[in-house]
């Protein structure tokens, strides 16, 4: 059996500089690298005083970046192809989805969630919230719609049953998706006293099936922290 690769992630750390920070790229990969089952270090690093070894481990990168062995990764997307690619069965689990769709849908949620989020004018408020709401409507009906392994087992199926985006497991696009949607819903709250609407009942479904996971609920930031990071762009509604 091979030996065991060494692996060091560096990501983003709290405003306290005792946990993790709110950072929906570092999140997505320590989501992986706990998924893959594999053992490896997490290093949280503090932007304002990043040690000299950072610098020159990933000179002008921000976490998260990855020490595989002596290899340094700074890209998120190579990042994860490269643990995907370097981490496979019959050792690892493949996390990759059955269907191309799983990693497309949601995509657009979170470029309407900014532009909602960032308004600070009451008047183009509910155009821009039903923007935002048209798209976790999508992701529902998504989510809503079986699946053609779901299909196979029961032609007649006509609400899909399954836990996450592309099945039962989670796959890399819930590594992508849930840390923007935890991010989501914790800012809309604030912000806009808005809470996911309980009626998208796939999204529901979606949202506490994963929040029940360790693998996200242990990866998530404090959201007291995901807070800090929006005090300088969310707008509270002025009258």
């Amino acid at each position: 059996m091979a030996e065991a690769p060494k692996i060091e992630l560096f990501v983003k750390a709290s405003d306290d500089a005792e946990s993790v920070g709110n950072c929906p790229f570092c999140q997505r990969l320590f989501m992986i690298l706990w998924l893959k089952g594999v053992n490896f270090k997490l290093t949280t690093v503090d932007m304002r005083r990043a040690p000299d070894v950072l610098k020159d481990l990933a000179p002008g990168s921000q976490p998260p970046f990855l020490l595989y062995n002596d290899e340094v990764k700074t890209d998120t997307n190579k990042i994860e192809e490269f643990l995907e690619d370097k981490l496979a069965p019959p050792e690892y689990p493949k996390l990759c989805c059955r269907y191309k769709e799983s990693n497309t849908t949601g995509q657009d949620i979170f470029r309407r969630f900014s532009a909602y989020i960032k308004n600070p004018n009451p008047g183009l408020n509910t155009m821009l919230e039903k923007q935002f709401l048209s798209t976790l409507v999508k992701l529902s009906m998504y989510l809503d719609s079986p699946l053609p392994h779901e299909l196979d087992k029961n032609p007649n199926v006509t609400e899909s049953t399954r836990l996450y985006l592309d099945g039962d497991t989670f796959t890399l696009a819930d590594c992508n998706l849930l840390p923007k949607l935890n991010i989501i819903k914790v800012v809309c709250k604030e912000y806009r006293n808005f809470d996911m609407p309980r009626e998208l009942k796939g999204l529901t479904r979606y949202l506490d099936n994963a929040y029940k996971q360790d693998e996200f609920r242990y990866t998530c930031p404090k959201d007291s922290e995901i807070l800090i990071a929006y005090k300088s762009v969310a707008k509270y509604l002025t009258k």
